[in-house]
């Protein structure tokens, strides 16, 4: 038999019971379902019972990208009520999309992220049709709200618009010919016996095309090979480029030798799953779509009524039974004048919105367009988007098998004593040995983000004097998962932090700041010396800084990270000596071109120096803080009558008293840029530097760090 396709909106409850009935009637040799083909060998991790919502949580990270993914399931998803409800009927049940490290899926972080971007300008001609102000309005009243006879059909019928508009890119054409590769396998498989696919509604066209035809339209080879191929995986003759292996199933790609990738089931909430948060595909309200798939849409209504009304009053906002009253009769009435054979969400919330709000709203009201709250939300209307969003978080099971960090953490908090619970705080001495390994654990997962504990006292730059730390404990919700996700950095806790410091010094537009808090961070982790590509990627940054000054931040906060050798321990390693060398490699190399006018060279608050790097004024004082004086005019006096020099005994100078030195010392400098003739003279060390083989040449300029090198290798204690 053929495959029967059903296409679908990600967490949609109609579409879920549509599956569910799909399943039971048809009884199918194969259920193909759009997810991860990476998990086919970890179903049963899947289905050991967590409490949904649950997500297979992705990562990939080489030398050149990195990457995460997240592909949500709760209980009203129709990928997963297609995976419980396969496996209850007997059937084989595989996932059959490209792995989320593929280039198929760059830039996407949500692997059921929707396409809707690229079919608006069809939602928007239907939604101006049945006169709705958003897709998710006309998602309800076509899908949500109306009967299930025939919802099959207005399925197919309008995904086949949506998708007739729009124009898949070279990685959806990947992932298509990937799966119809497996839907042609899997036709082969089942002989007589029909096979199911459940996918998102934008593939279901083209993969029916597919499936039948193999290439359709001649586009399908190219599109594997813009989307990367299937990594290491060769060609094979799946009719559409995609490898068959001996069991005659599509190889699943694989990550390149040098990568790190893997999967693995984190937990999920509804927080993380409502539209108004930010989530980027399927449906809005997860908390109200939950009620609507266990017991319907006139109890889900009913539900919202009074959940909204309980949080108001909750927050002392009066609501009272008559405002309830009117919210109800307002919901009824908008869902008969609207023809809705029974109550939608946009019907409820309009209703609670007449009845108790009486101010003016300088906004739209959120539920008519996508995005999130934002701020300045009148307070019932957050009351309303709360009750809608749910509170519900998911929770995995215990025999989960969790990546390599989860464990190295739990093993270090026990060791360190670290382990104490929510309402433990520690008071850490960084001068002991013990204390200064656990206030870096701590550090470690606050750099990875990891929730539990937050430092209320310490040090907060390298300058300061502070040696001692204070954690206090703060709510974890969600701790479990950021130790899942945070194992994408490495197995082990101070292989995780090194990797996300060196991420931090990537950014494009990390400045001064982000680097001198990278150095700091970095020494607070410990991780310094455990990573070389750390060390490079800071001194690398730190020697691209534009300005002076910025650098300036950078040298301050090694200089007291040296101060305090005796706590951090790193004056003499390998993290200071980096970022110093790269600091004033770059420092010198600015102040290279920081000339004056003329061949002058000027710096703030000094005068004129000479090409060949002296100053034109040589006094002791004035060679020990370089540019601090400006050589007076030479001045002449007249010349006196014999009676006068007579009367004073001696002959009248002529030229300032710190210039007088003897005639065997001087060094004539008639360059140019000089006004008049002088002198370069000064204490015998210094004229025995300007005869030293390697001075400078006479009339020549060598720039600002011949100078600097000039003056430090002449004058002790120069500064």
């Amino acid at each position: 038999m053929s495959a029967v396709f059903l296409g679908v909106r990600h967490h949609s409850p109609a579409c879920a019971r549509l599956v569910e009935r799909t399943v039971e009637e048809l009884r199918p040799a194969h259920v193909l379902v759009e997810g991860p083909a990476e998990m086919n060998a970890r179903l049963d991790e899947l289905l050991l019972g967590h409490e949904l919502p649950v997500a297979v949580f992705s990562h990939y990270r080489d030398g050149h990208r990195a990457a995460t993914s997240w592909a949500p399931l709760c209980d009203y998803s129709p990928e997963w009520v297609a995976l419980r409800a396969g496996r209850a009927a007997g059937a084989e049940v595989r996932f059959i999309d490209l792995p989320a490290w593929h280039p198929a899926f760059a830039e996407r972080t949500n692997r059921y992220a929707d396409a809707e971007v690229r079919y608006a300008e069809a939602t928007e001609r239907l939604c101006r049709h049945f006169a709705v102000d958003s897709s998710d309005a006309l998602w309800d009243r076509l899908f949500e709200v109306e009967p299930d006879d025939g919802l099959a059909a207005r399925l197919d019928a309008y995904f086949a618009l949506v998708r007739g508009d729009a124009e898949a890119d070279a990685g959806d054409r990947a992932r298509e010919a990937y799966m119809a590769a497996w839907v042609r396998a899997a036709v082969a498989a089942a002989g007589e016996r029909p096979v199911l696919v459940v996918t998102g509604g934008f593939h279901q066209p083209a993969l029916r095309a597919l499936a039948a035809t193999g290439d359709a339209d001649g586009t399908v080879d190219s599109a594997v090979e813009a989307a990367g191929g299937i990594g290491d995986g060769p060609f094979g003759d799946g009719g559409d480029g995609w490898a068959l292996g001996a069991d005659g199933w599509p190889q699943v790609p694989v990550p390149p030798e040098e990568a790190r990738a893997g999967s693995f089931l984190v937990p999920y909430s509804f927080r993380q799953l409502d539209a108004f948060a930010g989530y980027q595909s399927g449906m809005p309200s997860p908390g109200y779509y939950q009620q609507v798939w266990e017991a319907g849409p006139e109890a889900a209504a009913d539900g919202l009524l009074r959940t909204v009304v309980e949080r108001l009053r909750a927050r002392k906002f009066p609501v009272s039974t008559a405002d309830l009253i009117a919210a109800r009769s307002l919901s009824q009435g908008l869902t008969a004048l609207r023809g809705h054979p029974r109550p939608a969400r946009i019907d409820v919330l309009d209703g609670l919105a007449g009845a108790l709000i009486t101010d003016d709203l300088d906004r739209p009201l959120p539920w008519t367009s996508r995005g999130t709250l934002s701020t300045g939300s009148h307070p019932a209307v957050v009351e309303m988007v709360a009750a809608c969003s749910g509170d519900r978080a998911g929770r995995l099971h215990p025999a989960t098998p969790a990546p390599p960090l989860v464990h190295d953490v739990a093993a270090q908090l026990a060791r360190l004593g670290l382990d104490g619970g929510h309402g433990s705080s520690y008071r850490l001495d960084l001068t002991d040995t013990t204390d200064l390994e656990r206030s870096r654990v701590l550090h470690r997962l606050r750099v990875l983000g990891i929730p539990g504990h937050k430092r209320t006292a310490g040090p907060e730059h390298g300058i300061d004097p502070v040696f001692t730390e204070r954690w206090e404990p703060r709510p974890s919700p969600g701790r479990e998962a950021a130790l899942v996700e945070a194992g994408a950095y490495g197995a082990g806790l101070a292989e995780a932090a090194a990797a996300v410091l060196t991420e931090r010094t990537h950014d494009a537009e990390a400045g001064a700041d982000t680097m001198a808090g990278v150095l700091f961070d970095t020494v607070l982790c410990g991780v310094g010396a455990l990573s070389e590509q750390l060390l490079t990627e800071l001194a690398a940054r730190v020697g691209e800084l534009k300005e002076p000054g910025p650098l300036g931040d950078v040298l301050a906060t090694a200089l007291g990270l040296w101060r305090h050798d005796r706590v951090y321990g790193v004056a003499r390693g390998p993290l200071l000596a980096a970022v110093i060398d790269g600091a004033t490699g770059r420092l010198l190399w600015l102040l290279e071109g920081a000339r004056g006018a003329s061949g002058v060279w000027t710096s703030p608050g000094c005068g004129p120096w000479s090409p060949c790097g002296m100053p034109c004024c040589t006094r002791r004082s004035c060679l020990r803080r370089p540019g601090g004086h400006v050589p007076p005019p030479r001045r002449t006096r007249p010349r006196l009558s014999a009676s006068r020099r007579g009367r004073r005994g001696r002959r009248p100078r002529t030229r300032p008293r710190h210039r007088l030195v003897p005639r065997l010392h001087r060094r004539p400098c008639a360059h140019r840029c000089c006004r008049r003739p002088h002198t370069h003279r000064g204490p015998p060390h210094l004229r025995a530097r300007l005869r030293r083989p390697g001075a400078p040449p006479h009339g020549r300029a060598p720039g600002a760090v011949g100078r600097a090198a000039h003056l430090h290798g002449a004058v002790p204690g120069a500064r």
